[in-house]
């Protein structure tokens, strides 16, 4: 069993999308073709905003972004502490301060009642000018924006989404991407829509936002003229092919692959229901999820690595997805970033496990991986 069988599911999309490379080969334009632009106004027109800058990759998206926004030494940028690195390294990487937040133990996404405390605590010290909140859509699920972005407007920030994990994922009938000034998202294979190779996007409401990204993606070029480079950029462009890969595949996604993957994620819900010991994920009314993970909080004490043990003793794969904090990371010891508050996050760490999901994953696949998992913890209680 794959953990996300990328296999599987080329098999069900290779006549489409070995005619779309085929087509891109033949014409040799693989750089900014044809199938870029295609991609970028089927993207925007799905997630229901004005302007898709498709870029290198999702690490890439966010700092284009913040280089729009001129983030540097001095700002604080607000992350949840439990995401992945490239949500906390980008803005570092700019000489800027990441303020880590805890989450909610809930849905894992950044934690309203924290963020307000952190930049109230950021404002009192005077170290930093307080400037943009980077929202994650951790595992498919959007984040509470109805309550971060009032809070980003009382404190008159600008809020980035990260949705590298969240593309597909719906709050209130609005889809992930488009909730924050900026949104971004990441097509590396094993997300929600994923290339076969690295890619990233960028969403923005605002024309003069996408003017500035687009210049910064392609070495800070002028609009007019790719010779005339107007400020300091980097190359972070999405290839040809990769575009062309993705477009059979967003078609898959939108109209059938969403549908799929949560069937899979309303078995597991039914059949682990009856173990109390296990919390299991949440999706809020309102709320839907691309389930980019499927992510369980074992009960305390358990030992997880006995339990993935023994899950892959039947040949089931299981991840853990985060088991060190950000604030804990190496890269941020001795710093301020390494000063955080953030208790659920460290819980969380140290519990929570990653089960296999993807849409084409079968029903009785699903009902192994819930039976496994049950001897697993079954095993873990009986000794």
């Amino acid at each position: 069993m794959q953990f996300r069988d990328l296999q599987r599911q080329y098999q069900h999309l290779k006549n489409e999308i070995d005619a779309s490379v085929q087509e891109v080969i033949s014409s040799a334009q693989f750089i900014s073709g044809k199938q870029v632009r295609d991609l970028e106004e089927k993207l925007a027109a799905y997630v229901g905003v004005r302007h898709c800058i498709t870029c290198g990759n999702g690490t890439d998206a966010l700092s284009i972004a913040l280089l729009a926004w001129g983030v540097g030494p001095g700002d604080a940028v607000f992350v949840p502490d439990f995401t992945f690195f490239s949500s906390g390294e980008c803005p570092a990487a700019l000489g800027a301060v990441p303020v880590f937040v805890d989450v909610c133990r809930d849905t894992y996404n950044m934690d309203a009642v924290s963020l307000e405390r952190e930049i109230k605590r950021v404002i009192a010290e005077g170290k930093l000018a307080p400037k943009v909140v980077v929202t994650v859509d951790l595992f498919g699920l959007p984040a509470e924006y109805d309550r971060l972005r009032a809070v980003c407007d009382e404190y008159h920030l600008l809020l980035l989404e990260d949705g590298a994990q969240g593309f597909g994922g719906e709050l209130h009938g609005k889809k992930a991407c488009s909730f924050g000034d900026i949104s971004t998202t990441s097509f590396f294979p094993a997300k929600p829509l994923g290339c076969y190779g690295d890619g990233g996007a960028i969403f923005t409401e605002d024309d003069e936002t996408a003017g500035l990204c687009r210049s910064i993606a392609v070495h800070g070029k002028n609009a007019d003229n790719k010779y005339d480079n107007v400020r300091l950029g980097m190359n972070s462009r999405l290839d040809t092919l990769q575009a062309a890969i993705l477009l059979p595949k967003f078609e898959a996604f939108r109209k059938y692959e969403l549908d799929a993957v949560n069937r899979v994620a309303d078995i597991y819900r039914e059949n682990l229901k009856d173990m109390e010991e296990l919390k299991l994920p949440i999706v809020k009314e309102g709320y839907y999820s691309s389930w980019a993970q499927y992510t369980i909080q074992l009960p305390e004490g358990t030992d997880r690595a006995q339990v993935q043990a023994c899950m892959k003793e039947q040949g089931i794969p299981s991840m853990i997805y985060y088991g060190k904090p950000m604030h804990c990371q190496g890269a941020f010891a001795g710093t301020d970033s390494a000063n955080a508050d953030c208790p659920v996050t460290e819980e969380l760490c140290g519990s929570v496990l990653c089960l296999p999901i993807h849409p084409y994953m079968a029903d009785d696949e699903a009902l192994t991986v819930a039976k496994a998992l049950k001897a697993a913890v079954g095993r873990r209680q009986s000794m």
